[in-house]
């Protein structure tokens, strides 16, 4: 236990609770810590200065703070307004609701979570659970996913009877869960109904050549509707990006030059999406032997009287796609072939 959180709630009821615990017991590193407490806001203030971690409250409504730090670790303080057990007793599944008292002592665990550990089952607290918050529904998914647990027979009928509020909780809940899912995650939460109602599919999984590429499987599940959701502008690049590419016709070095123009720095990731794996070779070389240095640039093409303009960067793509053809080779070579190809 770290002893800037024992010093931020001494004198105070205080117990850490949900995936610190869970994990602590699975041998897994802990990256969130969760403190129920009377007063989170004075708690995470004195931590925060103790810690020297940056403060913010995580919910105004709730009255939850958290410490948050570089390598992306938290500690998050939140309210204990009753009775440990009635606070545990709103937490989502059996596995997240054991506590052990800050000031140390046995876990405890009203609601057999240790068990469900120990048989690698997921098991919801309550019946309305994801009523309560349907996020819950991918996280299920996710949880098991990650864990390698299984729902438990009751409380799978409870998600697949609630999915259809999958697509209730605002966007950037329902995309740091999704964000997280793997393959076999995505092909879990279709099953269960979780991703049509989300605009997404598992189908196109089989049909794709998975790639590690961050985003990839999001593009894959959930195609144009990935738009939707709130992503980063990188994300929403990558995702024009393949989902507007088109198989080369061949292996010529110009096909493929210019599928690289309009696919790179993510051709691969293309192919990928594509299905084109029989390119991924061609690609690769291509991508090895492009020069590192250009023929020409800009300011050589203006120097010709070229306007300013689109047409500079047509001729600096002509050059670019001849030279990796093989037509020309030298700087008087470009000129000579952008001389060609004024009015």
């Amino acid at each position: 236990m770290d002893e800037r959180i024992r010093t931020s709630v001494a004198g105070v009821e205080a117990y850490v609770v949900g995936g610190a615990v869970r994990d602590e017991l699975l041998g897994r590193p802990v990256v969130d810590v969760d403190v129920a407490t009377p007063d989170p806001e004075v708690a995470a203030r004195i931590y925060a200065g103790l810690s020297k971690g940056a403060l913010f409250p995580l919910s105004e409504r709730h009255g939850a703070w958290r410490v948050a730090f570089p390598d992306g670790t938290t500690v998050d303080f939140t309210p204990l307004r009753g009775p440990l057990e009635d606070d545990l007793r709103t937490r989502d599944f059996t596995i997240n609701a054991i506590a052990v008292p800050v000031t140390g002592g046995e876990r405890i665990d009203p609601l057999g979570g240790i068990p469900d550990l120990e048989a690698a089952r997921l098991r919801a607290v309550g019946d309305t659970i994801f009523e309560d918050d349907p996020l819950r529904l991918l996280r299920a998914v996710r949880l098991e996913d990650e864990l390698g647990f299984a729902l438990d027979e009751h409380t799978e009928r409870l998600v697949r009877d609630n999915a259809g509020g999958v697509a209730e909780p605002a966007g950037e809940r329902i995309l740091g869960e999704v964000e997280r899912l793997g393959p076999q995650g995505f092909r879990r939460a279709d099953e269960l109904g979780l991703l049509e109602p989300l605009g997404g599919s598992s189908a196109r999984l089989d049909e794709v050549d998975l790639a590690d590429t961050p985003g990839f499987l999001l593009v894959a599940v959930f195609g144009e509707n990935l738009r939707k959701l709130p992503i980063s502008n990188e994300l929403r690049r990558f995702a024009h990006t393949l989902l507007g590419a088109s198989r080369p016709p061949d292996d010529s070095p110009r096909e493929l030059h210019r599928f690289r123009r309009a696919t790179e720095p993510w051709a691969v990731s293309a192919l990928a999406y594509l299905g084109a794996t029989d390119l991924y070779d061609a690609v690769l070389a291509a991508r090895a032997a492009e020069p590192t240095t250009p023929l020409l640039r800009g300011e050589d093409v203006l120097e010709l009287g070229i306007e300013p303009g689109p047409r500079v960067g047509e001729l600096l793509d002509l050059v670019a796609e001849e030279r990796a053809v093989g037509t020309i080779a030298t700087r008087d070579d470009a000129l000579a072939l952008v001389k060609a190809h004024l009015p």
